[in-house]
């Protein structure tokens, strides 16, 4: 934005469009009269510092003050846009000396340069920044008209500051676009869940699937299969406090201990009756549950309260456990896709995010090490791909069978099976993963020398996947004998993988027994699950 300022009152001063700019001020000068000025005045005092400053500070003492579920992260995410709004036009006006129009102005001469404009950027951050909370929180039906009228607000300012002659066309242009991309920027740090929304209450039965989920709700309990070790009194209270206000008065908390991590809860809880099963707790006690589940028409709530959250990341929920219940409860239920493993010294089971047969990945490793010969990866999960920790791993030679195609012999440092693709950190190591396509994805990781690993990272990186060749039915993607591209992706309904020697295996982060082999298959929609409705 300092180079646009800059190119305006440089090279491109004088060139087409900015000819008309005095145009345009002259224009707004001619048409004034006093009820035009009057409004003028009063619009523009929307976008005035010390008007912006009291409406910043209203709404986040509101959000904060709010009862039984304070606001935090939206309080934090209003005060930050309107900051950083006001930090970038600092450094723009000193960067950039720009003379105000050639007009009369009707507010005088201000200090600061004309480009950009700050009342239309201040009124930007804070009044987009209510619209974008009032979409995403407000259960209303009215709340499209209330962010419609809010989103207008800036532009009305910009206007008056035009028609009152203290900014270019370009100036209050300048304005919008750095409000908007301060949104823009604090609401992807901030509100890291993305753009959630419930639908009114009036709304949320209009699918047979969601009606029928809601009927069960109403006949029987809610379980609450909670995870001791990663929450406390206060998780417990906030939500109850959610259940209740769904209708949920008795909802009954069982913990999960080392011996059941929660399958054996859920399948009691479906026993006694239970219509809805919230799970709150990390990969392992969401895998648990959802091995229990599979299949079952008893919809599940995700909570997550873990480390590593796989499952909630790739379908964006909120992980805070109060906003992530309560976006739930107001959604509808929707079919999600599990895998299914059986292995040499495993019983059959279930995986919700990703299995990792041989070496894991640092961004998809639990803090526990899984053999003496992998590497112990201490504290929470990162995703950071570190080449040197890859190249320590010993490739693996493996016989890969897809989809009933002839087994094809590979080598590979890595290999990956996921049922979505974005690890901690947001990079996606497995680019067309999603979880409701009735399909698994494949990672084959094999860089051979320096140029290998750089190819292999940068694809990595670039998050797309390369196709690769077909050998069997037309549309399935098969592994190519002999190939020896770095990074090598495919997806399949079912697979088989023989490894020469025992390798350690992972499923959604947690360690298993190592073996030698495994079959995998993709159960289409086998999880009932309540998920919140997502903003088109």
């Amino acid at each position: 934005m300092t180079g646009i300022g800059l190119l305006i009152t440089g090279p491109a001063y004088g060139l087409w469009p900015l000819t008309v700019e005095d145009q345009v001020n002259s224009a707004f000068e001619r048409m004034r009269t006093d009820t035009l000025t009057a409004v003028s005045s009063i619009a523009s005092e929307a976008g005035n510092t010390a008007t912006v400053i009291a409406v910043t500070v209203v709404s986040c003492l509101g959000l904060l003050l709010m009862p039984k579920l304070p606001r935090w992260r939206q309080a934090t995410f209003l005060a930050l846009a309107v900051s950083l709004q006001s930090l970038v036009f600092l450094a723009i006006t000193e960067a950039v000396d720009r003379q105000r129009p050639d007009v009369h102005r009707l507010d005088g001469s201000l200090p600061t340069s004309s480009y950009t404009s700050g009342h239309t950027g201040a009124a930007t951050a804070v009044y987009g920044g209510l619209a974008v909370l009032v979409l995403s929180r407000v259960r209303s039906p009215w709340r499209r008209v209330v962010a419609g009228a809010l989103f207008l607000i800036p532009v009305v300012v910009g206007i008056a500051r035009l028609y009152r002659g203290m900014h270019h066309p370009t100036d209050v242009v300048g304005g919008l676009v750095n409000g908007g991309l301060s949104l823009w920027i604090v609401r992807h740090a901030v509100l890291a869940e993305g753009f959630l929304t419930a639908p009114p209450a009036s709304e949320a039965g209009t699918t047979p699937e969601a009606e029928a989920g809601g009927r069960g709700q109403r006949s029987g309990h809610v379980a609450v299969i909670i995870n001791p070790t990663v929450t406390d009194a206060g998780d417990r209270d906030a939500l109850r406090q959610v259940l209740a206000r769904h209708g949920h008065h008795a909802p009954k908390f069982i913990e999960t201990t080392a011996d059941d991590p929660g399958g054996g809860q859920s399948s009691e809880a479906v026993r006694n009756g239970a219509a809805l099963v919230v799970v709150c707790g990390g990969d392992g006690t969401l895998r648990a549950a959802a091995t229990a589940l599979a299949g079952s028409a008893v919809p599940l709530v995700l909570v997550p309260c873990g480390t590593g959250n796989l499952l909630a990341r790739n379908l964006r929920l909120p992980l805070s456990a109060a906003h992530a219940l309560d976006a739930a409860l107001r959604g509808t239920v929707q079919r999600v896709d599990l895998g299914r493993i059986e292995a040499d010294g495993l019983p059959p089971t279930h995986f919700a995010a990703m299995c990792a047969p041989g070496w894991t990945p640092p961004c998809c490793n639990a803090p526990t090490p899984m053999t003496a010969r992998s590497p112990s990866w201490a504290g929470p999960p990162t995703c950071s791909p570190s080449p040197r920790a890859w190249r320590r791993t010993p490739r693996m030679a493996v016989d890969v069978r897809l989809d009933g195609a002839a087994a094809v012999r590979r080598t590979a440092r890595m290999v990956l099976i996921g049922n979505v693709g974005a690890v901690q950190g947001g990079m996606r190591l497995l680019p067309d993963a999603r979880p409701d396509d009735g399909r698994l994805d494949l990672l084959i990781l094999d860089p051979h020398g320096l140029g290998g690993w750089i190819s292999a990272l940068w694809t990595l990186l670039r998050g797309t996947a390369s196709p690769q060749p077909a050998v069997s039915a037309p549309g399935e993607q098969q592994p190519a004998r002999g190939t020896d591209a770095p990074v090598s992706f495919f997806t399949f309904r079912q697979a088989e993988f023989t490894f020469d020697r025992a390798q350690p295996r992972e499923l959604d982060g947690d360690p298993v027994t190592p073996g030698r082999r495994l079959r995998v298959e993709a159960s289409p929609g086998a999880l009932t699950m309540l998920l919140p409705v997502r903003e088109k």
